[in-house]
């Protein structure tokens, strides 16, 4: 008898990978990207650190596109609970205090 095939699976939502995380990221992340400052920006969410340094992203399609980190805008909760649009590459030069248990 065969052995079972192995498939490769994504990594679950909120999981938190090393290499996302010196950037202020976790897996599921919601960010949006465009390719130029002529197209619309595009939702996705976050899927993995590629080796090259770029933010690899699933769209709204189910497609991996490995983005540059200067083309991404990370979604976060402003002040008085409005959704805003920070660029990942402040986020990632900004340092942050770790959380308190």
């Amino acid at each position: 008898m065969a052995a079972p095939r192995r498939t490769r699976t994504s990594a679950p939502i909120g999981l938190t990978d090393p290499a996302l995380a010196g950037l202020g990221l976790t897996v599921g992340d919601r960010v949006r990207f465009r390719r130029r400052d002529s197209e619309r920006w595009k939702e996705a969410t976050v899927a993995r650190r590629e080796a090259d340094g770029s933010l690899s992203v699933r769209d709204s399609r189910g497609g991996l596109r490995a983005i540059p980190v200067e083309q991404v805008e990370v979604r976060v909760v402003g002040p008085r609970g409005g959704i805003t649009w920070e660029p990942l590459a402040e986020r990632a030069a900004r340092t942050e205090q770790m959380r308190l248990i």
